[in-house]
């Protein structure tokens, strides 16, 4: 399997209740040699809880109080082991033009998608820099302890792409702010351990993707496994880097 050099002990996805999330999810699981634990993290977990190594998890990605537990319990799971990798999938879209934006369309579109996965990278940061103290090497891998950013073309200002298709400001603006936030945990965390990167999924067949009434190019599983692919080849050059599903650099 392509996929096979991604071998992670445990790791957290957030978002995992549907779409890119929950393919990701799908997809490690499917794996010859799936990772020991799954955390799939959602507002509102009401999975099947038939799998022996997935955890569903409540969490809020805007509540801080609600993030702190998330982590607590994963720790206590994990048991003095670490946390390999956190994948902040979890976001929101608000179907907005630029003149029909509004003051809270765009806080809470940017408290999800940028806030969210900040309070969650502090909150695993014992976990992670946990994981990173336990592996041999010092090369960075999402093998060892990684940070992935779900981020999105949208959020890229150097090419517009999309913009006759779907204007979404608030969506753009906080995608490019997590970019930034990539870029800053990629500075702040390499001391750590601990790798960070920015991912594009594709324009991937999801209820968010498909919501400009247009279907998109990618299905889920062939974005999901792409992006596996892509994780299993990322070392010390990559981090604080954007890239697509396919591995190929997105321009800031």
């Amino acid at each position: 399997s392509s996929m096979a050099g991604l071998q992670v002990r445990s790791l957290l996805v957030t978002g995992a209740n549907r779409g890119i999330g929950l393919g990701l999810v799908r997809q490690l699981l499917g794996m010859p040699n799936p990772p020991e634990w799954v955390f799939a993290a959602c507002r509102d977990p009401k999975g099947e809880r038939a799998q022996v190594r997935l955890g569903w998890d409540a969490v809020e990605v805007t509540d801080p109080a609600s993030i702190k537990a998330a982590a607590a319990r994963v720790g206590e799971q994990l048991g003095g082991s670490g946390l390999n990798l956190l994948i902040n999938n979890a976001g929101i879209a608000k179907l907005n033009l630029l003149d029909t934006e509004t003051l809270e369309d765009m806080s809470q579109v940017y408290t999800t998608n940028t806030v969210g996965p900040l309070l969650l990278s502090q909150a695993f940061l014992p976990l992670l820099k946990k994981a990173a103290q336990g592996s041999p090497g010092s090369a960075l891998s999402c093998s060892k302890a990684a940070i992935i950013n779900m981020s999105s073309y949208g959020g890229s200002i150097a090419s517009p792409s999309g913009w006759d298709l779907m204007q979404v400001v608030s969506y753009r603006c906080s995608k490019a702010a997590l970019n930034m936030l990539t870029k800053c945990q990629s500075l702040g965390y390499r001391e750590h351990g601990v790798l960070c990167a920015a991912l594009h999924p594709g324009w991937v067949q999801t209820d968010m993707g498909s919501s400009a009434g247009h279907t998109p190019p990618v299905t889920v599983d062939a974005s999901a496994r792409g992006m596996l692919k892509v994780l299993s080849s990322l070392s010390e050059k990559d981090t604080g880097t954007f890239l697509d599903w396919e591995g190929n650099v997105v321009p800031w």
